[in-house]
C-alpha cells in the first residue's frame, strides 16, 4: 500500500514537470506568434508604427488583446497540468 502511494506521488511529480515544461513552451510560442497574428488580422493598421508615433489607443488595444490571449492559453495549460496531477494521484 505504501509503495503504491509513493509511486502515485512519483508519477504526479513527473506529470507536473512535463506539463509545466510543455506549458511554458506553449506560452512562449504563443507570445511570439500572437502579435504577428493580430498584425495579419488588421492589414490596414501598422500597430508598430502607430505605437512608435505615440498612438495610445492602438497600444492599449494591441496590448490587451495579446495579454488576454496569453492569459487564456495559460489557463488551459494550468488545467492540463492539474488534470495530469489528478490522474496520477488517483492511479
Amino acid at each position: 500500500m505504501e509503495t503504491e502511494v509513493l509511486g502515485n506521488i512519483g508519477w504526479a511529480v513527473i506529470f507536473a514537470t512535463i506539463g509545466a515544461l510543455l506549458g511554458s513552451a506553449l506560452v512562449l510560442v504563443a507570445s511570439g506568434l500572437l502579435p504577428r497574428l493580430i498584425n495579419r488580422m488588421t492589414p490596414n493598421v501598422d500597430e508598430e508604427k502607430e505605437i512608435l508615433r505615440g498612438n495610445q489607443a492602438v497600444a492599449s488595444y494591441f496590448g490587451r488583446v495579446v495579454a488576454a490571449s496569453i492569459l487564456g492559453i495559460s489557463i488551459v495549460v494550468a488545467a492540463a497540468v492539474l488534470g495530469g496531477l489528478l490522474a496520477a494521484l488517483h492511479g
